[in-house]
Formats: structure tokens, C-alpha cells, sequence
């Protein structure tokens, strides 16, 4: 009987073992495709928001050689724009909602300054879009500190 037995408990303890080892096997798997897709999602909004900034960066280039008094041909500030907006969209197209929206409402607060038209504060509109986009990248763990240290007084 034992001649019978062991080697059908030796059957069923090697198909056991390998049921489980693929089971952990398909489990490592899993999480290795999951890790590698949320990566690529990251670097593709990543990537979004810095065509974004770049985008709008030049726009703020162009608002600050307006404040200095230099003159800027219509040609140059629609280039800027139509960069802006297209830049634009690519957030709206990868990105949540927040992020989208922050997006928008910067580049509107840009465009209208960027036409001679009042707009809201843009700084206030860009710290908006620049939270957001850290929490979309996963750093946000509390808001930046956007004015400077206050300095002790006596030193």
C-alpha cells in the first residue's frame, strides 16, 4: 500500500508546488506590468507638462520684454500663442481633470495679457497649474512655499 501512496502524495505535493509557483510567478508578473505601465503613464504627463511650461514660459517671455517697453510684432505674439494652445491641449489629453483645468485657465489668463486685454493675476493661475501638476506626478505632499522666508529680524 505505502509502495501506492507515497508516490501519489509525491503527485500531488510537485503539482501543489508548481500551481503555487505559477500562481507567484503570474502575481510578480502582474505587478512588474503594472509597475511598468503606471511608469510610462507618469513620463508621458511628465512629458506633457513640461511641452506645456516650455509653451508658456515662452509666452512669459514675451509679457516680460512687453513690460521692459520692447515692442513685439503681432507675428511673434500669435506664434507664441498658437504654441500655447496647442501645448495646451496635450494635458487635456493625458492628464486629470485638475490638471487640465489649471491648464486652461493659465493659458487664458496669458492669452489676455499677451492681446493688451485685462486677465486675472497669472501668478496665481501658474501656482495653481504647477500644484496640480505635482500632485498628477506623485510629489505633491504639501504646497510650495511661494513667497520668500521671512527673515529674522536682529541679525
Amino acid at each position: 500500500m505505502s509502495a501506492t501512496v507515497l508516490p501519489l502524495a509525491g503527485v500531488a505535493l510537485g503539482s501543489a508546488g508548481t500551481l503555487v509557483g505559477q500562481y507567484l510567478s503570474t502575481r510578480v508578473d502582474a505587478r512588474r506590468a503594472r509597475f511598468e505601465r503606471d511608469s510610462a503613464e507618469r513620463a508621458e504627463r511628465k512629458e506633457a507638462l513640461m511641452e506645456f511650461l516650455s509653451a508658456a514660459q515662452q509666452v512669459e517671455l514675451c509679457l516680460d520684454r512687453l513690460s521692459l517697453g520692447e515692442h513685439i510684432e503681432d507675428s511673434e505674439k500669435w506664434q507664441h500663442l498658437h504654441a500655447l494652445w496647442l501645448a495646451k491641449k496635450v494635458p487635456e489629453l493625458v492628464c486629470t481633470p485638475s490638471v487640465a483645468q489649471a491648464a486652461h485657465d493659465y493659458t487664458m489668463a496669458l492669452h489676455a495679457l499677451l492681446r493688451g486685454a485685462g486677465a486675472p493675476a497669472k501668478r496665481e493661475l501658474r501656482f495653481a497649474f504647477m500644484e496640480a501638476a505635482r500632485v498628477e506626478l506623485g510629489v505633491a505632499s504639501e504646497p510650495l512655499r511661494r513667497d520668500p522666508p521671512a527673515v529674522e529680524s536682529g541679525r
